[in-house]
């Protein structure tokens, strides 16, 4: 697709409505991920996860959820960007920055501030997947 003069990807004419529903997460052990999700982001687990063949949970967040897949990943876990930010990552808006900052400490989650002095906080899961905590 070629840009504009002003170096813009035009738009196309709008077929269909685009909304999140959910993003899916490889973890280790599902319990231990929800010790992370559940325990110290404080979201709701999603009991209307069907019986699939591996174990995993669905996290309700508003209208989206978090699949969290107990399936072997491909990631590594050690080597990656020190800073969440420069890896891949899922943001999360919270209410209360400061009381999930105390919280993270509390439970010894190693954590970086946002570099463009946003007020947002990365850290990563038990996995090493990359999450934005934006106030």
């Amino acid at each position: 697709m070629a840009m504009n003069e002003g170096g813009i990807i035009p738009s196309l004419e709008k077929n269909v409505s685009v909304e999140m529903h959910h993003v899916s997460l490889l973890v280790a052990d599902t319990s231990r991920a929800l010790e992370f999700y559940c325990g110290i982001l404080g979201l709701e687990l999603d009991s209307a996860r069907p019986d699939l063949d591996f174990a995993g949970a669905w996290l309700n967040i508003g209208e989206q959820q978090i699949h969290l897949l107990e399936l072997p990943s491909p990631d590594p876990l050690t080597g990656r960007p020190e800073h969440g930010g420069r890896d891949r990552h899922l943001a999360l808006k919270v209410d209360d920055l400061g009381r999930l900052e105390n919280l993270l400490k509390q439970r010894g989650v190693d954590y970086t501030r946002s570099k463009s002095g946003r007020q947002a906080l990365f850290c990563r899961d038990y996995d090493a997947n990359g999450i934005e905590l934006i106030g």
